[in-house]
Parts: structure tokens; C-alpha cells; sequence
């Protein structure tokens, strides 16, 4: 891959729109489109902030079952590459209110499919806020 491979501005405006849409998704408890954005298939992985999800049947179960209070977050340092025009790492800090001086980490890993950009494999946890 060339360095021209990477972020093609095309690809990186439509990451921003899917990763906008799951962070509403997100806050808001849209379970069936945080659903449709996991990719459906067993190597799917979600290391969350309290659990390890394998496959995409653990990660819809886990969604179902979750609480939705507290879910409102502000980002910061959010940072998307593209790689080619069907790979991309979406990375960003986030705060809750609801958890004073802790500072949350994610990433995802998205990969375009016939049906759209889903998230492959994701990682969530949460630190001590730097002093």
C-alpha cells in the first residue's frame, strides 16, 4: 500500500458519517443499529470496558441486556484512517459525567461490505484521567 492509499478524503467522509451514526446509536440505547453496524459473523470481536464479547451473536446479546442510563459522552482526539478504500481505524477519548476523573479509550476497526462499513473488531477500557 502507498501512502496515496491511505485516507482518501471520499472514504474518510463516509467513516465520519458511520462512526457519527454509531456514536448516536450509542448514547441514545439504538440497539438495532448498533446491531447492524457489528459485522454478523463469529470472528467479530468487542473487548468492552467490564467483558470480553466473541462473535457477533455475544455482542447483539450483550447490547440487549444492557443498562441505558448514563450513556451520554463527550469525545475528544478522535482520529479516522482510512486504508485503500474498504479498511479503517476509527480511534477517540471519551468522558462521562457520570465517571469523574476517568478518561474511556476506543477503537474499531470497520471494513466495507456489499451492505456498508461494519465494525470487525472493537476495543473500549477505561483509565485513570492524567493528572
Amino acid at each position: 500500500m502507498t501512502p496515496t492509499e491511505i485516507d482518501y478524503p471520499e472514504v474518510l467522509s463516509e467513516m465520519r458519517e458511520a462512526f457519527a451514526r454509531y456514536e448516536t446509536a450509542l448514547t441514545t440505547n439504538d440497539v438495532t443499529t448498533l446491531d447492524e453496524l457489528f459485522h454478523k459473523h463469529p470472528g467479530t470481536i468487542r473487548y468492552g470496558a467490564t467483558e470480553n464479547l466473541y462473535g457477533y451473536t455475544a455482542i447483539a446479546s450483550f447490547r440487549a441486556g444492557r443498562s441505558s442510563a448514563n450513556l451520554m459522552r463527550d469525545l475528544a482526539q478522535t482520529v479516522i484512517t482510512s486504508y485503500g478504500r474498504d479498511v479503517a481505524v476509527a480511534s477517540t477519548l471519551f468522558t462521562r459525567s457520570s465517571a469523574p476523573g476517568k478518561i474511556g479509550r476506543q477503537m474499531q476497526t470497520w471494513v466495507r461490505f456489499a451492505e456498508g462499513w461494519r465494525i470487525v473488531a472493537a476495543h473500549v477500557s477505561v483509565i485513570d484521567a492524567p493528572a
